[in-house]
């Protein structure tokens, strides 16, 4: 099988490329595992960029063409890869709010992009049955002074259909935030983007 492979053109090795960044006719690529920055014109592994602008990348591969945004992906087959979202309108004080499950147990939380982490309250812990005492313990400032936190690891997060395994939360000694909030150790792991006042999270299906 190794020695039929070494006979294949570059074309057919290409079995995965995924955009991470879209600029003025240039793209950076991920293409079987390495990251390529392309500019227009140019070929890596029998994948060429044809275009590229804020929007997407136009890339040919065998001949074909593709369009390719930061949230859609081609494998093997030359077909984008089956993407799921949820859309969360803006709420009061300008806020989304997100009706959630963590560790299957339902949570609403607050899309809050200058978290590191997702954050909760011992008391909204201890509602979700989650076990920290025995986590790392770390300082946190909050609105009324230093206070303990805990470092854990929750088992699965969803909003709606999109849905992040392993994803790192910081439980907060006391009653503060009064609501969890959805960070950064979830938000970078899903794509998102705000259309007309709504936040789109998209996500791939495993």
């Amino acid at each position: 099988m190794s020695a039929l492979l070494s006979l294949m053109p570059a074309w057919v090795l290409a079995v995965d490329i995924q955009v991470k960044g879209l600029f003025g006719n240039s793209a950076l690529l991920i293409i079987d595992g390495k990251q390529k920055l392309l500019k227009a014109g140019k070929e890596y592994n029998g994948v060429k960029l044809i275009s590229a602008n804020s929007k997407m990348a136009l890339v040919e591969i065998n001949g074909k063409r593709h369009k390719l945004s930061m949230t859609r992906r081609i494998s093997s087959s030359f077909k984008a890869a089956e993407s799921v979202e949820v859309r969360l309108p803006k709420g009061h004080g300008g806020h989304y709010i997100a009706q959630g499950r963590i560790n299957n147990r339902s949570a609403e939380m607050m899309v809050d992009t200058g978290a590191t982490s997702i954050a909760m309250s011992s008391i909204a812990a201890n509602a979700l049955g989650i076990d920290y005492r025995n986590a790392r313990t770390i300082n946190v400032s909050t609105a009324s002074g230093m206070t303990q936190g805990y470092v854990v690891k929750l088992h699965r997060v969803s909003v709606g259909a999109v849905t992040v395994n392993n994803v790192e939360a910081i439980i907060n000694e006391g009653a503060f935030p009064q609501i969890i909030l959805l960070g950064n150790s979830f938000l970078s792991r899903v794509s998102m983007s705000e259309q007309n006042g709504v936040l789109v999270l998209t996500s791939k299906l495993n």
